[in-house]
């Protein structure tokens, strides 16, 4: 087992050539070992070369609620009333803390979605 830092574009594509050699490896042999340090190494590599950004806050609202099938009445009943609802939703009104944290309860949407810019 030779492992080394994924410093390079070409580092990064043999550590994912070695990962598929060894994905099948079982827990506490030295493939297995070298499954689990590859993994990190490749995930490492990838969040600082290709960091994925979070979603828009409303947007995250808007897939959450029809992930579990609701609709602007059930938003108004989350946040206040059915007309703050409509505003929230096309962002004519900015999100309050308090409804950051409804939305966070009700929705679990992190709250580091929610409390971003939009």
């Amino acid at each position: 087992m030779e492992i080394k830092l994924i410093k390079t574009e070409k580092d990064y594509n043999q550590a994912l050539k070695r990962l598929e050699v060894v994905f099948d490896a079982k827990k506490g042999t030295p493939e297995g070992d070298e499954l689990e340090l590859l993994s990190i190494l490749i995930e490492q590599y990838e969040n600082t070369h290709f960091p994925i950004d979070l979603p828009d806050p409303i947007e995250a609202i808007k897939f959450r609620m029809e992930q579990m099938g609701y609709n602007q009445n059930d938003l108004a009943k989350i946040i206040g009333l059915k007309s703050r609802a409509s505003e929230i939703l096309s962002k004519k009104r900015k999100l309050s803390l308090e409804m950051i944290r409804q939305l966070h309860t009700s929705l679990h949407i992190p709250t580091d979605v929610l409390i971003q810019n939009y």
